[in-house]
């Protein structure tokens, strides 16, 4: 009983601890966020640069918005962490086996906010949904949505562009992952997955774990994630601001008008075309989204090519042909860039 008690009043001291720690962190992340452009200011003040110069100008959008983005994606990831304690792959593939076209791409395009699963998880996570009885097309439209409709984008768009911009991102992003997995599931393309992936599907599932956890585990496990996520993702934030700095501060506005301009009907193609070599998260690639919008690049042309740079980049279609042969690899890709056009000329269209 003593070292039940010792244990328990270790567990509460500790979940007092955190919680202090977060009311704290939460006033200092406040102060920090309002004092961003006081930040950048003080920076060119101590360089002697001024934002009247291109140099000033990308110098004082980098110190800008690198604490901007590092501070929203420490907040978000530690938020998301907490809520993946909830929605662990184990529990999302229960909640989606056995369920019908239609109400099953609704539901895993729903979960795919919500489960901040890196690409790195693709793999793992596509064979144990299929071991557990999802189907292909239900599977994909997880799988498209998870990185797709990022909450980390939504959040920034939110912040840049207002709700307006951030509620249409989401819903059409929503709508490519339900389409596109509405498509792949009518198509019946299971027998283009690999052989060994066939072979797990014939095994049963594993169960699925009822261990309920504590708040302090939960805490710890956000802790935990920031840790992780921002550890690995820090270096692509700041090659994605300093670049998008560098547009910001060099890039002629009429070069980008030109390009990415609203009127130019190739455009949306083009930026997807551009944006499937390269790889970069949504706390990289957003800074570049700013930038290019004003440069005076059309947002539906800008958005597809940010699409395209998250939901198909050539990293993740490697790590895809690891479980899935060419034929669907096209296919997936194929439906997930019309849907990514569509995306862009709607918005080019209202906006």
């Amino acid at each position: 009983m003593k070292n039940i008690l010792g244990i328990a009043t270790s567990g509460n001291t500790a979940l007092a601890g955190w919680l202090v720690g977060l009311a704290a962190g939460a006033v200092l992340w406040l102060v920090a966020y309002s004092q961003l452009t006081a930040f950048a200011d003080a920076v060119l003040a101590v360089t002697g640069l001024s934002r009247a110069t291109r140099f000033g100008e990308a110098v004082h959008f980098f110190f800008y918005d690198t604490p901007k983005v590092l501070l929203l994606l420490t907040g978000i990831v530690f938020v998301m962490g907490v809520v993946q304690t909830f929605f662990s792959p184990a529990r999302t593939r229960t909640l989606l086996a056995g369920k019908r076209e239609g109400l099953g791409n609704v539901l895993a395009a729903t979960l795919g906010i919500v489960t901040p699963f890196c690409s790195c998880s693709a793999v793992p996570l596509f064979i144990g949904f299929l071991s557990a009885g999802v189907p292909l097309g239900v599977t994909f439209s997880f799988l498209i949505s998870a990185p797709m409709v990022n909450e980390v984008a939504l959040v920034l768009l939110f912040g840049m562009f207002g709700w307006q911009v951030a509620a249409l991102y989401l819903g059409l992003g929503l709508l490519v992952a339900i389409v596109a997995g509405l498509v792949i599931g009518r198509l019946r393309m299971e027998a283009h997955l690999e052989d060994w992936v066939q072979a797990i599907l014939a095994r049963p599932a594993a169960a699925v774990d009822g261990e309920q956890l504590s708040w302090l585990q939960r805490l710890q496990t956000g802790g935990a994630h920031v840790r992780e996520i921002v550890g690995k993702v820090w270096p692509y934030v700041l090659a994605g601001i300093g670049l998008g700095a560098g547009i910001h501060g060099y890039v002629p506005e009429d070069f980008m008008a030109s390009f990415m301009g609203r009127d130019v009907w190739w455009a949306v193609p083009a930026a997807v075309l551009l944006g499937v070599p390269m790889y970069s998260n949504a706390a990289g690639i957003i800074p570049i989204v700013e930038a290019l919008i004003g440069k005076g690049a059309a947002l539906g042309t800008v958005l597809a090519f940010m699409m395209a740079v998250i939901a198909l980049s050539a990293p993740e279609m490697i790590i895809l042909r690891k479980a899935i042969r060419p034929t669907l690899i096209a296919t997936f890709a194929g439906v997930v860039a019309f849907g990514i056009l569509l995306v862009g000329y709607v918005f080019n269209w209202l906006l």
